[in-house]
Formats: C-alpha cells, structure tokens, sequence
C-alpha cells in the first residue's frame, strides 16, 4: 500500500511536473511569438521606411529628368523661335529691298518714257533739220542728192585711183630688190605681144574639102551646125574666103584632133546635123582615147619597158598631142629615154631604170586636172600613186630642182632632159607659154559655180563660158560674164583684150519610139 502511496505520489508528481512544463512551454511560446511579432513589425517599419525613401529618391530622379527633358525642349522651341523671328526679320528686309526696287523701276521705267518721248521729238528736229540742210545744200550748189552722190562717188574713184597708183609704186619699188627675176617676166611678156602671129600658127590645123558648096551645109540654117560643133568640140571653126580649105583653131591638139576626124566623119556620111554632130564626136572622142592608149602601149614597148600602170600608158599617149615649148612631148621623151639609157650605161647602172625614169619625166605636163604644182613634182607624185619605184619616183621631181635628187638616175634624167630641149631648132619658150595662159584662162572660168564648159579660141582673145540652164538665169549670166572679164583682168596678163561670152541654152530632148 504504502508502494502504491507511493506510486501514486511519485505518478501525482510527474503530472503536476509535466503540467508545470507544459505551463511553462506555453507560456514560454506566448513570450516568444510576442517577441517575434515585435521583431517582425520592426522590420516591416524597417522596409516600409526603406521602400518610402526608394520611392522618394525615384520619384526625385524622374522628376529630375523630366525637368531636363523640360528645359531642353524649352531650349530648342526658343531657338525655334529666334530662327523664326530672325527669318521675319529678313523677310521684312526683302521685301522692303523689293519695294524699294519696285519703286525705282517704276521710276526709271517713267524717266525712259520721258526719254523715249524727248528722243523721238529730237529725232524729227534732227530730220527737219536734215531736210532743211539738204535743201539748202542743192540750193546752194546746184546739185539734186543723186547729183552730188555721184559726184562723190567719181571723187572716190579718182582717190582710189591714185592710192593704187601709189601701192603699185611702192610694189615696184620692192620689185627692184629682185630686178632679175622681173626682167625676165617683162622680156617674157615682150616676146608674147609680138610673137601672136607664130602662136597662131602652131594652134591652127586646116581641113581640106573638095568644093566649097560643103563649107554652107558645116554651117548650116542659121549657123546651128557649127554652133553645135563649135560646142561639141571646144575649138573655133574658122570658114572663110580660102578656097577648099577649113580653119580649125584652138590651142588643145586633141581638141582640135576630135573635131577635124568628126569632120571628116561627118562630110564622108553627109548628113550633118546638131543630133548627128553630137553622136559623131561622142564616137570620135572615145576612138581618140582607144588612140591614146593604143600610142602608150606602141612607146612602152618600142622603148622595152614593161610593167607600166595602165593609167601611165594612157599618160605617155596622151603626150603625142602635146607640145614642149615647140618640140612634141612625145617625142622628147622618147629622145630623152634613150639618151639616159645611153648615159646609165656608160656609168655601169640599169639602162632599164634610166630608160623608164626618162619616158615617165614629163608626165606631170599631161594630167587629166591640173593643180598648181610644177610638172616634175606632180609627174612624181602621179609615179608614186601607179606604185614606180622610189628612184624612179624621185628622179621624175628632182630633174628640175624642185626635189633634192637621191640617186644617180635624177641627174641623169636632168642633163638628158636639157640635150633633148636645147639642140638647134627643139623648141619654143612662147609657144609654151601660149599654151599655158590658154589653159589657165579656161580653168579661171570652170572654177565658178554652175559652169559646164569653157573654151579659149581665137589665139585666146575671146573666151566661150557654156553654163547650166538649170543653174544659172538669164540675168545672171550677165554677171557672171563682167566677173569673169574683172578676174581675168585682176589675175592674168594678156595681149589686147579678150572676150568673155556666156552662153546659156535649154534643150528638150524626146525619143520616138
């Protein structure tokens, strides 16, 4: 029993210990939440205290920010604005410079009118008083106004006249300085004057007939007949009182060939007429050149040179109607060839070149148009185009000096040249000449515009200009005509005078079929 007091006391004391525990845990735990909570508030005052201040500071800087961002927009709009004045400003400028400006020209466009007004009442003062001095002056001398201008003019005429004759002085005085040179033009000159008769004689050929009733159907109705055959042929048909017997003049040999074989053409056949005259001496003309040509190939082989451009053959032909001071072309050079032929062998060279080189010297007198080049330079020239060689070529231009010579065929060709012209009785300084101021006279006139044909005949005192109905009209023929007379007179010396006639024609040509 007293175990179990015991028992019950020690089991009593446990409780009452363990209640005790559970007392003091408890009340421990309330202690210890208080306290937690407390330290839990305090943080929250902590935080929130730490947030407000974050959220101050925030707000400071975004404030801070937008005051910047305020104050540079300020900034820019007041710049904005100074632009802005400042270009009002400069728009009140111009425009006030523009109506000023305006102001001005609308008074100078006043002052202008104003002028304009006092010149046109100074301008008819001025006529008035024109008219009143022109009166007064035919008044006083006696003189209409075309009068007194033609007065003027002859007193111009007689001033110029004597300026000329003063520059003509002046020119003679410089000719002085080479009195050699113009003493050989005037002796020249001389012996042209004096020597027509002679110069008319070696530009003549003479057509026989056998009655003189042919003499009246080559003239034909009016004169066509020889008027067409005089223009067909460039040569000057000459029917006079000689019995049996037809003047053919003009200074081309060739020229005067085709129109004496037309002749004889058309006085075998009988029917001669404009239609027939030009048919005739188409043919003529194109059986002369087959001549022409058949002549150079008959030299170039005579003389054996070979290879020849056909063009050259027709060149060497051609000089069988052409003279040299006198002496035929043709035959000089042949006489030349052979002399160099002669000279080149003795000198141990090619006898062959020598010989070609003296046939072709004088090719340049003969060309189909005639530049303003000395014969030996264009002969060169016309040798270099048909491919001669180099040697050949320079011996061609240098036989006159013209070009400097570069082998020894050039001499050769000069001194052969020079015995073929000066033996006894070769040649004629005049009659060259002659012939060159007929050629020259005849191109002076082909060198205006719209002229077809030109022939010098009558020794060349008379110069025939055929000119393009097309081109040329009636009243400009006239003109063309005193041109023509005032160049020759300008640019040429002649003996006498010579004649310039124009003529113009329209042909209407049908076939009947």
């Amino acid at each position: 029993m007293n175990s179990i007091i015991i028992i019950i006391a020690i089991l009593l004391a446990l409780g009452a210990g363990y209640a005790l525990a559970i007392f003091l845990s408890k009340r421990n735990a309330k202690s210890s939440a208080s306290q937690i909570l407390e330290k839990a508030n305090l943080e929250a005052e902590v935080l929130r205290n730490n947030e407000v201040v974050k959220g101050k500071e925030e707000a400071l800087k975004l404030k801070s920010e937008a005051d910047k961002q305020a104050n540079a927009r300020l900034s820019k709009i007041q710049a904005s604005e100074a632009k802005i004045k400042q270009r009002e400003m400069q728009l009140n400028q111009q425009q006030s410079e523009v109506q000023r400006r305006r102001n001005e020209l609308d008074t100078l466009k006043v002052n202008i009118d104003n002028q304009n007004a006092l010149l046109d009442d100074r301008r008819k003062e001025v006529d008035k008083l024109e008219k009143n001095v022109r009166e007064t002056l035919e008044h006083v001398s006696g003189l209409s106004a075309d009068e007194a201008r033609e007065k003027l003019v002859e007193t111009l005429k007689d001033e110029a006249k004597t300026a000329a004759a003063s520059y003509i002085n002046d020119i003679m005085d410089d000719a002085k300085l080479t009195a050699n040179k113009e003493a050989k033009r005037i002796i020249v000159e001389t012996i042209q004057r004096v020597a027509t008769e002679t110069a008319i004689e070696n530009a003549v050929t003479v057509f026989h007939i056998d009655n003189d009733e042919i003499k009246g159907r080559i003239i034909g109705r009016e004169g066509r007949n020889i008027r067409a055959l005089e223009a067909a042929t460039g040569v000057e048909i000459i029917v006079d009182d000689t019995p049996e017997a037809i003047v053919l003049s003009g200074f081309d040999p060739v020229r005067r060939e085709i129109a004496r074989l037309a002749l004889h053409q058309l006085v075998a056949d009988g029917r001669i007429h404009p239609a027939r005259i030009e048919e005739v001496v188409a043919k003529v003309k194109k059986q002369v050149e087959e001549e022409v040509i058949e002549t150079g190939k008959r030299t170039a082989i005579d003389l054996g040179i070979h290879g020849l451009h056909p063009e050259l053959i027709r060149l060497i032909g051609k000089m069988k109607y052409r003279s040299s001071y006198g002496q035929n072309l043709l035959q000089h050079s042949r006489e030349t060839a052979n002399l160099c032929a002669i000279m080149a062998s003795e000198l141990g060279l090619n006898p062959k070149k020598a010989r070609r080189a003296g046939l072709l010297h004088d090719i340049g007198k003969v060309p189909d148009d005639e530049p303003e080049l000395p014969h030996a330079v264009l002969g060169m020239k016309l040798a270099e185009k048909y491919k001669e060689k180099p040697d050949i070529c320079n011996a061609i231009g240098a036989h006159h000096d013209e070009e400097e010579a570069t082998s020894l065929y050039a001499p050769i060709v000069q001194v052969c040249d020079a015995i073929s012209g000066a033996r006894p009785g070769a040649r004629r300084e005049v009659v060259e000449a002659y012939i060159k101021r007929l050629n020259d006279l005849e191109h002076l006139a082909l060198s205006y515009p719209g002229v077809v044909k030109t022939y010098a005949i009558q020794a060349g005192r008379e110069l025939r200009v055929i000119v393009g109905a097309d081109k040329i009209s009636d009243a400009e023929t006239e003109k063309l005509s005193t041109e023509i007379a005032q160049k020759i007179q300008d640019e040429m010396t002649y003996p006498g005078q010579v004649r310039i006639t124009v003529i113009r024609e329209t042909r209407a040509v049908s076939y009947a079929k």
